[in-house]
């Protein structure tokens, strides 16, 4: 068991983390109050090949794992610049179309989103199924050779940002007559695709939109694979890496989180001339979130390894626990970040409490704690599925 990064991990992440610095959390929370996008990081960042690390290197990527893009997505979010969209099209996208998609697919989409000037963003939650895939009502039927699709989804992001959209539907199989997933790639300006944005409460440079599909036809070629059978297999190729990258990104937050409170505690004074990290009741609470973020940081790891050597069934498990773990540490780490720094916590100025919504959602999306304790319960423990 080796808990050391590879020297060329080790140069990622410290390149990543000189990068993050350069931009940090002033750059997010500017663009974020702005209504702008983070482009300038993201443009750089794929120059320098930190968004395709996964990507394989005949389509212009590192040739890495999703070790090495949790990696970037933590970094990344320690320096205070969480980028969601990593989590959704190198993360999910990219390794979706490189694992499962055609010859075609491959070569059209993987070079521009690792050299990050493409964005395809990823399209399964809808207003009355959220997840789960064998109740969405988005059905793609033939029409010739052409594909149509109708439906609605949810809490879809970026969508403003992308090229393409990554929409899951369910297809009928001709053979038995039951609906089976199938994912299709979108232009986001194809005619009967509409969206609405949504006005969420968390301070991001990425939007949240419900979308509209209305009858959208689409090439043979937009569906993913060389068949319907591929359908099954590549959406769940894309959750275990979007699990794993939102858990480093929790970890990332949290680890910002913890260091901004650490610094501020380590030299105010106001009681008899000793620092206010000095007094346990301060400390301790840091200590404590401290430790759970770097308990959160192994599974990820352990999560990450696991599903670059191809063990999917095991890495699902660790993603799962990785995603719960992080989620619950960084929101953890903010709440008591805040805390720590009193008054001056709540002000955008020491750039805790401007997380305090983000960390909130990651407890919820994109699986929620809950789902995750019925996952470990049944899957682990042995119990009756409960849903």
């Amino acid at each position: 068991m080796n808990f050391d990064l590879t020297p060329e991990q080790d140069q990622l992440r410290d390149a990543v983390r000189a990068l993050g610095r350069r931009y940090g959390h002033g750059y997010f929370v500017e663009k974020a109050k702005a209504g702008e996008h983070t482009t300038e990081l993201w443009h750089e960042a794929g120059r320098l090949g930190y968004l395709g690390v996964n990507i394989p290197t005949e389509y212009g990527g590192g040739g890495g794992g999703i070790t090495e893009l949790a990696l970037v997505c933590e970094e990344l979010a320690a320096a205070g610049c969480p980028l969601l969209l990593l989590v959704v099209s190198p993360a999910i996208a990219a390794t979706v179309i490189a694992r499962h998609g055609t010859d075609e697919q491959r070569k059209r989409h993987l070079p521009g989103l690792a050299d990050g000037s493409q964005k395809i963003v990823f399209a399964i939650t809808e207003p009355e199924a959220g997840s789960n895939f064998h109740r969405l009502g988005t059905v793609a039927r033939r029409d010739g050779d052409d594909w149509l699709l109708s439906g609605r989804k949810c809490y879809i992001s970026g969508v403003d940002e992308a090229n393409q959209v990554l929409v899951v539907a369910r297809t009928e199989d001709s053979a038995t007559g039951k609906l089976k997933p199938a994912l299709f790639i979108v232009p986001t300006d194809a005619p009967g695709l509409t969206r609405s944005k949504l006005d969420m409460e968390i301070l991001s440079p990425e939007n949240q939109f419900l979308l509209y599909l209305d009858d959208v036809r689409l090439p043979a070629e937009a569906l993913v694979g060389e068949s319907l059978d591929a359908g099954l297999p590549a959406l769940f190729a894309g959750l275990n890496p979007e699990r794993i990258t939102v858990a480093a990104m929790g970890a990332g937050t949290g680890r910002y989180a913890i260091e901004r409170a650490s610094e501020y505690t380590a030299t105010r004074k106001v009681w008899g001339g000793r620092s206010i990290g000095s007094h346990q009741g301060v400390a301790h609470p840091l200590a404590h979130a401290a430790v759970q973020v770097e308990l959160a940081r192994l599974m990820i790891h352990k999560a990450a390894t696991l599903y670059d050597a191809g063990r999917d069934l095991e890495a699902g498990i660790s993603g799962n626990m990785a995603k719960y773990a992080a989620g619950e540490a960084a929101a953890l780490a903010v709440d008591t970040a805040v805390q720590a720094l009193g008054g001056a916590g709540m002000t955008t100025e020491y750039g805790v409490a401007t997380l305090l919504g983000a960390v909130r959602a990651g407890r919820i999306a994109p699986v929620s704690r809950e789902m995750i304790l019925n996952f470990v319960a049944q899957h682990v423990l042995g119990q009756d599925k409960s849903y």
